[in-house]
């Protein structure tokens, strides 16, 4: 069964898990950034087999990661750009790539380095910030329902919430 099906929480994580969750997914979605737009690049530079890049290809199309347009007018071959709901995703990249640097490469053993293009620096390591700019780790952060919880997430909310509670 999918994740989004067990996600108690409404499948925030779950659904975005069975939209982009697959690893090809995410190496398709990535390459997209580097600039990576027509079939023949995405399973050239990922040596991914054809019909499992076209299935990945549709998913992220039919989801609006991505879109599919014709090379130019009338023709028959496409290329893929992502939407705005794609290039969203970018945080998310560099999180997971700042974690793998982190935790698998470690110092000094960084494969992929993101610059800024204006100055030629690293960009900043990805954080959670409060509402007020301030970095908060995991113990400073608490869930809430929000406005579209189903009964079984609230429920499962306040059950998350008395745990916390418990052990302060």
């Amino acid at each position: 069964m999918k994740p989004e099906k067990y996600d108690p929480l409404n499948r925030s994580i779950g659904h975005v898990l069975d939209i982009i969750g697959e690893g090809w997914s995410i190496l398709i979605i990535r390459e997209a950034y580097f600039g990576t737009r027509r079939f023949e690049e995405f399973q050239r530079q990922l040596g991914i087999a054809r019909n499992i890049l076209t299935a990945r290809l549709k998913k992220l199309c039919q989801n609006e990661i991505l879109d599919r347009l014709p090379i130019k007018q009338g023709a028959k071959r496409h290329e893929y750009i992502l939407t705005t709901k794609g290039k969203d995703l970018m945080p998310l990249l560099i999180a997971l790539t700042q974690w793998g640097d982190q935790w698998i490469f470690g110092e000094n053993a960084e494969p992929v380095i993101f610059m800024d293009r204006e100055d030629h620096q690293p960009i900043a390591k990805i954080n959670v910030y409060s509402a007020k700019g301030i970095p908060l780790r995991p113990r400073d952060i608490v869930v809430v329902a929000g406005p579209g919880a189903s009964v079984e997430a609230k429920k499962r909310i306040d059950e998350l919430n008395r745990m916390i509670e418990s052990n302060d």
